[in-house]
């Protein structure tokens, strides 16, 4: 196929599954207001407001549609060299700006380790044991967060995979934009901490949790 042709489909496709969120649909089972607590519909407000299950659940299905977008991409379009990278950086923009939703999604730190794990998963599986160690370190998932978006475009373009780190680089900016506030908030001292809210100190100020999706 032509990829003037195909590339929009691969974005296409990509972006039509960051779309889907699963935590929407829990709290509408649940009768949840997911604009409570961060107000993001993604896996740490999910967890928040509908138990650590529902976290979980909600976290597996960002990672896993974004594995999904660019596994499919490549299948569906193995003559095209960056259809996999295309697909899955389109997949965290539907995650964070669904059109049914007025473009207000979540943070898209999920699908973006999705999109890593199936573009790169040696990569992945050093990245998660690092991540793990950070947060235990500094007590906040957005340091994983952090040095997640910003390592991987480095090292794709560290080596020579230009179009795809080019790509990651423009998703990790909004990513961190995204996360401004969390980032205030450490500096000023006053983001809660993931044991403090493990202990449910979150109750106290909500708006100060940090939902890392």
């Amino acid at each position: 196929m032509n990829p003037i042709i195909a590339y929009p489909i691969v974005v296409l496709l990509g972006y039509l599954l960051g779309t889907c969120n699963l935590a929407l649909l829990l709290a509408k089972l649940k009768h949840v207001d997911l604009s409570a607590g961060s107000g993001n519909p993604g896996a740490s407000n999910a967890m928040i407001l509908m138990g650590w299950k529902a976290g979980i659940l909600v976290g597996l299905h960002d990672i896993g549609k974004a594995a999904l977008a660019v596994a499919l991409a490549r299948w569906l379009f193995p003559e095209l060299p960056y259809a996999g990278g295309a697909a899955g950086a389109a997949c965290i923009l539907g995650h964070m700006f669904p059109f049914y939703r007025r473009f207000r999604g979540g943070k898209g730190f999920a699908s973006y380790i999705g999109v890593i794990a199936i573009l790169n998963w040696r990569y992945a599986l050093i990245l998660g044991a690092a991540i793990i160690a950070l947060v235990l370190i500094t007590d906040y998932i957005v340091a994983g967060t952090m040095a997640t978006v910003v390592s991987f475009p480095v090292y794709q373009l560290a080596t020579g995979h230009y179009v795809v780190g080019i790509l990651l680089v423009m998703v990790s900016l909004i990513i961190i934009y995204k996360h401004r506030q969390n980032l205030v908030r450490i500096f000023n001292g006053t983001e809660i901490g993931l044991r403090s809210a493990h202990r449910g100190e979150h109750r106290a100020d909500r708006g100060k949790t940090k939902s890392e999706e």
